[in-house]
């Protein structure tokens, strides 16, 4: 509890921006003492976060330098944000970004007042909880800071620190882009069943059910993925035809995976500049 802040700014209240907000409150931080802009919110999500009793501002003016100021925008939004936001990030402000392929650098130039900047990639699972989130330190980061960013980053799942900022690319690829495999696999898995003869709504209850129990599964287990999938797995049975077929090393998923993470971070790259 002590390493939470005493006050707060977050600055985008969407999908991410309100699934931290709740694991904040759910650790304990006053709402009386989160401060919220974001201009962008229809009557729903802004009377949502009132209930939740968070101040809500329109605009920056008049506000002090927080603590903390998490940015939980889009990371196009950033030049635009920075313009009325850089005055309110002072010497003694930790900055918490979770913008996709915006450098400590970057946050930087813009918030040249700034006393610190944490840079952090979470993924969507954060909205109930499971999220993970892989974090790293810039310059003049204090251990208490540090604490205070464990904490609030912690709040919605797993955290990983970094050491190395350019491994943030590789993390985009494998966890923040990776619900979408998980979810694309739902859909394929429903579209083979459908194929073998199911009914599609029965295949895609069956399809996302599994990977629902399998996620679980590997949540609540000690045992690695590896062991799990051999538990699954009899000699020349069904799963082990279906498994000679994903784990070819020429055109099953091994190969497909490292594409297509690859593919990602590239695209992670050229996002950063």
């Amino acid at each position: 509890m002590s390493a939470l802040p005493s006050s707060l700014l977050l600055v985008g209240a969407g999908k991410m921006g309100a699934a931290m907000l709740d694991g904040w409150l759910a650790l304990g931080l006053d709402p009386k003492h989160i401060t919220c802009i974001d201009p962008g919110l229809t009557d729903e999500p802004r009377e949502a976060l009132a209930a939740k009793g968070v101040n809500l501002v329109a605009s920056p003016a008049d506000l002090t330098p927080p603590p903390v100021l998490v940015l939980a925008i889009k990371p196009q939004m950033l030049d635009s944000a920075a313009q009325s936001l850089a005055s309110v990030a002072g010497p003694a402000t930790l900055l918490i970004s979770i913008l996709a392929g915006k450098t400590i650098a970057d946050l930087r130039a813009r918030f040249p007042s700034a006393g610190a900047v944490v840079r952090a990639m979470p993924n969507t699972p954060a909205a109930v909880g499971r999220g993970v989130t892989a974090a790293v330190c810039g310059p003049k980061v204090s251990e208490r800071q540090r604490a205070t960013a464990d904490a609030l980053l912690g709040a919605v799942g797993r955290l990983e620190w970094l050491d190395d900022e350019s491994l943030i690319d590789a993390v985009t690829a494998v966890s923040g882009s990776g619900p979408a495999y998980v979810f694309h696999l739902v859909e394929a898995l429903a579209a083979a069943g459908a194929a073998a003869g199911l009914p599609s709504p029965l295949a895609m209850r069956l399809a996302r059910a599994t990977v629902e129990g399998a996620g679980e599964l590997l949540y609540r287990s000690p045992q690695d993925a590896a062991t799990l999938r051999q538990n699954v797995t009899s000699p020349a049975g069904t799963t082990a035809a279906a498994l000679d077929v994903l784990m070819d090393e020429t055109r099953g998923l091994p190969p497909l995976m490292r594409e297509a993470v690859a593919a990602a971070k590239r695209r992670a790259v050229e996002l950063s500049g």
